[in-house]
């Protein structure tokens, strides 16, 4: 018997909980994930101590070669993809294996954190919680990736799979065109039969994720007869911009809420006489009287849906609002590609009912689907559309992403590296 082996039975005689379903193989893999998870918490703080929002392109790609020293020592195929053509830093592709299904397992290097923010190191916040920027969203679930794997590799396990890592670099705001952008997705998704993702989804270490309503933009402006403000409401001068903003958003609340999972979210609106927009920063800068009819109103926002058919038809309702202008205003709607939808199919059901029962066997409980209406878009959106089955939300779990607060709940880390590693060995025990 190895050392290896030997620590690994140390730690599992002294484990809170018997895992009395596992084979005798998946018990050595939960164990080798204990005897490696130094390891992994030591990798995660060097990752989230180095800045990469996405716009800190140098920082992007530091990170990623981080990883790929990590799967270069594992024995995969590496490849930095420039992301030059799409004004991002670019992505991390690595690959393993040519026996077995194939898996694509998903995470993002990029965080919201600027360079400038204040907001930029690894802080162990004691009682298994540690703050950092982008630590859960989603830093934590990279490095779950690269210990499941080591686990894995170490039990001899990996052969059996045909492995594709995809780690992008603007998942936070993607890089235009997207066809260039997630090209790496797409064909990593063409290539492979399941996705994995390791986003945090909402959270909780009880749910997975079948099912991401799509995020796409769109843009309204709308035109106004100028005069003083004493001639509005008159029938030469009619309502202005700012009335005719109000009333278009009015109606889109009115008739949008409750369609479905819709939601339609109006995030910069501006109204005046003059204005300007700035699509770098997403900002308008704007200036008006308030004794002048408003000229000009512009608005931003985005269009969240779960499926092609409600994303369709919300268009539409929009649309036909948008026509429907006040006595001397004009309104004109464009809409942006986005994130598509992830629906809930019957295949993806199953594969949480794997992963499920993995977390049953490993006496943490079931896992739950996730409200589609809790949690955001993510990459996975790319790829569910060309695989058999996707399941995303096996990350690391906690609060406060997107923000300064940002703060993981360690105990989910040993235990959803544990919990993909023995779905991948079961998987590839199935083919």
């Amino acid at each position: 018997m190895t050392s290896c082996k030997l620590l690994c039975l140390a730690v599992f005689a002294m484990s809170s909980f018997a895992r009395a379903e596992l084979s005798a193989i998946e018990e050595e893999l939960a164990l080798r994930v204990e005897a490696q998870l130094a390891m992994a918490s030591a990798e995660l703080k060097q990752a989230v101590n180095i800045n990469s929002g996405t716009m800190n392109f140098a920082g992007v790609e530091k990170v990623g070669r981080l990883y790929q020293q990590q799967f270069d020592e594992l024995g995969f195929r590496t490849e930095w993809l420039p992301g030059e053509a799409f004004n991002r830093a670019g992505h991390l592709q690595a690959s393993y294996g040519s026996k077995g299904p194939k898996i694509l397992m998903i995470g993002h290097l990029d965080t919201v954190f600027t360079k400038e923010s204040a907001f930029q190191e690894y802080r162990d916040l004691g009682d298994g919680k540690v703050a950092g920027p982008g630590i859960t969203d989603m830093k934590g679930g990279n490095t779950i990736v690269v210990a499941a794997l080591r686990a894995l590799k170490a039990e001899g396990l990996l052969d059996q799979l045909q492995v594709r890592v995809v780690f992008t670099g603007d998942e936070e705001s993607s890089g235009r065109p997207l066809s260039l952008s997630k090209q790496a997705l797409i064909e990593g998704a063409k290539w492979a039969d399941i996705a994995l993702g390791f986003e945090d989804g909402d959270s909780s270490i009880k749910t997975a994720v079948i099912a991401r309503r799509g995020s796409s933009g769109w843009n309204l402006k709308i035109k106004g007869r100028p005069a003083h403000s004493s001639q509005v409401f008159s029938d030469d001068v009619g309502y202005g911009a700012a009335y005719e903003m109000a009333r278009i958003l009015n109606q889109f609340r009115e008739q949008l809420d409750g369609l479905g999972s819709v939601t339609v979210n109006p995030g910069l609106l501006s109204a005046g006489n003059a204005q300007e927009e700035f699509a770098m920063n997403n900002s308008v800068a704007a200036s008006g009287k308030s004794n002048i009819v408003s000229q000009w109103g512009y608005v931003k926002g985005d269009i969240r849906t779960l499926s092609p058919e409600e994303l369709a038809k919300a268009q539409q309702i929009m649309r036909d609002i948008v026509s429907q202008n006040l006595k001397h205003t004009s309104a004109e709607l464009v809409f942006a590609e986005g994130y598509p939808p992830m629906p809930p199919t019957d295949a993806n059901r199953a594969l949480l009912k794997q992963y499920s029962q993995v977390s049953e066997d490993l006496n943490y409980g079931p896992v739950a689907p996730v409200n589609p209406r809790k949690a955001g878009a993510a990459d996975i959106s790319f790829a569910a559309d060309h695989v058999e089955m996707a399941l995303d939300g096996l990350g690391l779990m906690g609060s406060g992403g997107h923000t300064v607060d940002e703060v993981a709940d360690m105990d989910s880390f040993k235990k959803n590296i544990q919990k993909a590693a023995i779905l991948m060995h079961r998987l590839a025990r199935e083919k």
